[in-house]
Formats: structure tokens, sequence, C-alpha cells
């Protein structure tokens, strides 16, 4: 019985997908955060294509 705990406990299979999975979810965070921000990438995004828009409809 206290072999098979141990073995249990000393078991890293698995360890790595975790670790991936929590890398990927905190890249994924941290570009929703640039992309939704206040002053973030999108809001830009958004302002530069309306410039552009406004521009094209006074030709």
């Amino acid at each position: 019985m206290l072999s098979s705990i141990t073995r249990f406990l000393r078991d890293e299979e698995g360890a790595t997908a975790i670790e991936y999975g929590i890398i990927a979810g905190l890249i994924s965070i941290a570009i929703v955060t640039v992309l939704t921000g206040t002053d973030g990438l999108g809001a830009r995004l958004a302002a530069v294509f309306t410039s552009i828009s406004t521009s094209l409809a006074a030709i």
C-alpha cells in the first residue's frame, strides 16, 4: 500500500500537458486584453478603419 502511494506521488505523467494548457490560457488572456482594452489595439484599429471609411465616402 505504501509503495502504491509513493509511486503515485512521484508520477509526473500528464504534468506537461497541464503546463501547456496553463500557458495557452495565459496567452489567450493576454491577447484578449490587448485587443479589447480601453485603449487597446482593437480600439485603435476601429478608429483607423473609421477614418479610412470616412475618407473614401468623401471621394
